[in-house]
């Protein structure tokens, strides 16, 4: 008896995630990802971490998207960033920053966009539960996977500081 209800309990709960995930209506990758929203989460990072990292001359964000849904006119990005601060006179070697998986919800109104709502996962060993509930399950493993790797991004930023070290009142 214990065993069928245990049985029953773990199947449920693969159901339930399953149509979470379904629910959600997923597109993978960055495809609704316009410059623009692209350019709206990173300033939207920027800004938020502004006043938290003190002592560099210019910030940065990247990401990669994992993937996105919309439900009602919101689109939610489930993505890894990675925030540096940077100075003129260290170049390219990141002074302070973070790099974690979040989740960023954009509304659309009329040509622009902006931010209602971003999460981050908790520190500490409420983290992998926080991740699991911001993150549709199909892309919880590529953020576990993405969180020693980021080389691609460092790449990325690597490309925004050298441009902005070559004119550094942009």
């Amino acid at each position: 008896m214990t065993k069928l209800r245990f049985f029953l309990l773990v199947m449920s709960a693969v159901l339930l995630a399953g149509c979470n995930d379904k629910d959600l209506n997923l597109t993978d990758g960055n495809k609704q990802i316009t410059q623009q929203i692209d350019e709206v989460i990173s300033h939207y990072i920027v800004q938020k971490y502004a006043t938290s990292y003190s002592g560099t001359d210019k910030q940065f964000e990247v990401h990669k998207v994992y993937g996105t849904s919309e439900k009602d006119g919101v689109l939610s990005v489930y993505m890894w960033s990675y925030y540096g601060g940077f100075n003129q006179a260290t170049g390219t070697e990141a002074q302070s920053g973070h790099s974690l998986p979040a989740v960023i919800r954009l509304k659309q109104d009329g040509d622009t966009y902006s931010v209602i709502d971003y999460t981050e996962p908790q520190d500490g060993s409420m983290y992998q539960s926080s991740l699991e509930k911001m993150f549709p399950a199909k892309y919880v493993k590529s953020a576990q996977k993405d969180s020693a790797n980021i080389g691609g991004l460092e790449k990325e930023m690597d490309k925004k500081v050298k441009a902005w070290l070559e004119k550094p009142d942009s």
